[in-house]
């Protein structure tokens, strides 16, 4: 009696392992990543450097999505998928653009406001919503996407409405004008400057939420967390609500990795809160 209680015991367990495993493999989600999509035609140059990835959960729909620029002072640098990314349920856009000195900053914003565009024209394919869009990026990258969603008139010379984005979260980015203007101008990079081409510039009451992270103020580079947190101040003088202020205690410049799960979950309660 007891063998034959035992060997039904066994069976439910094990018939209920092989449910579970069946389960879990049929909800198991796999990730797929197109590569090297052209945004914007031109030259060699820019057919070249105007291209962008997509990396997101097949068979899921209404997806949020990160438009994720790179960093590296506007003048180098590649595309890349943030690794804490790459097994969540979003779609991520990473994103190439031209550099100075063979076009000027302003034309590495309108690359930027082109792939946005890219993106809102096209990411239900890859199960995207486009009411879901938010824009991140690392130091320069953190830049392109302050100055795309401050300064309305890059998004909307390429037909697209600012108050479309979701998100603007700048990792570590610029908020005066940035270091590589300022020597296209003569100005020393130890000369801080606002004009139309920083985005402190445009400080106002009404944004798409402006989360700005930086790193350590004491490890980060020359003034860049002081820069964000007067531009956090500024923001709250004007009125605006949206604006949060995020600084890593103990990590540098180089601080993606330990900003990214604030990014995620600041994206998921801002899609819950609507």
């Amino acid at each position: 009696m007891k063998y034959w209680m035992l060997s039904i015991l066994t069976f439910t367990l094990t018939s209920f392992s092989i449910y579970a495993q069946k389960k879990h493999s049929k909800e198991k989600i796999i990730f797929s990543l197109e590569e090297n999509i052209s945004y914007k035609k031109g030259d060699s140059y820019t057919n070249e450097r105007c291209v962008l990835d997509v990396y997101f959960p097949k068979s899921k729909k209404n997806l949020p999505t990160l438009v994720f620029f790179h960093g590296g002072g506007l003048k180098r640098g590649d595309k890349y998928i943030p690794e804490y990314f790459k097994d969540k349920e979003i779609a991520v856009v990473s994103v190439n653009y031209r550099f100075y000195p063979k076009v000027k900053v302003n034309q590495i914003i309108q690359d930027a406001a082109v792939a946005v565009k890219w993106v809102y024209d096209n990411i239900n394919k890859y199960g995207g919503d486009k009411k879901k869009i938010f824009l991140s990026g690392h130091s320069a990258g953190g830049y392109l996407i302050s100055m795309l969603g401050l300064d309305q008139t890059y998004l909307e010379n390429v037909g697209l409405n600012p108050a479309l984005i979701a998100g603007l979260i700048p990792l570590s980015g610029h908020t005066i004008t940035h270091m590589t203007e300022r020597e296209d101008k003569g100005i020393e990079g130890t000369q801080p400057v606002i004009d139309k081409m920083a985005p402190l510039f445009y400080v106002k009451k009404d944004t798409p939420p402006y989360i700005m992270i930086t790193g350590d103020r004491n490890l980060e580079l020359l003034g860049r967390y002081e820069e964000n947190a007067y531009m956090f101040r500024m923001m709250k003088i004007n009125g605006n609500q949206n604006t949060e202020l995020y600084e890593l205690q103990g990590y540098g410049h180089m601080m993606v990795d330990p900003a990214a799960p604030i990014l995620f979950r600041r994206i998921n309660e801002l899609i819950n809160s609507n």
